[in-house]
């Protein structure tokens, strides 16, 4: 989710549809994790969404971030995923360490 007040508010609709679908359609729904995108540290607001993602859902959210980063935005114009076009920048970095994070969870759970 993008560090951002608009997508708050759509996570905010998200949540509401899966207790929604939980209690008509699907009990055992779960948001596995939720990963902050487009994070820039340098912003107030980017901070402030993210210290309310870390109160309402802990340890669903992903330890890594994946920051604000040129090379990924330019990467779909190139046709390449970021990490093909560029695996030192920042952000391909993150989206790797990303991968780790998501197969060391699932070693977790599956333990």
């Amino acid at each position: 989710m993008q560090c951002e007040y608009y997508a708050l508010e759509g996570l905010s609709d998200l949540v509401e549809t899966i207790r929604k679908v939980r209690k008509h359609l699907n009990p055992r729904l779960e948001i596995e994790g939720l990963l902050r995108t487009m994070y820039d540290p340098r912003n107030a607001l980017t901070l402030q969404v993210s210290a309310q993602l870390q109160q309402h859902f802990g340890d669903k959210l992903y330890a890594t971030i994946i920051p604000r980063n040129v090379r990924l935005a330019e990467a779909p114009s190139y046709g390449a995923p970021a990490v093909n076009l560029d695996k030192a920048c920042k952000g391909s970095q993150a989206y790797m360490a990303l991968a780790d994070e998501l197969l060391s969870r699932s070693a977790i759970a599956l333990a």
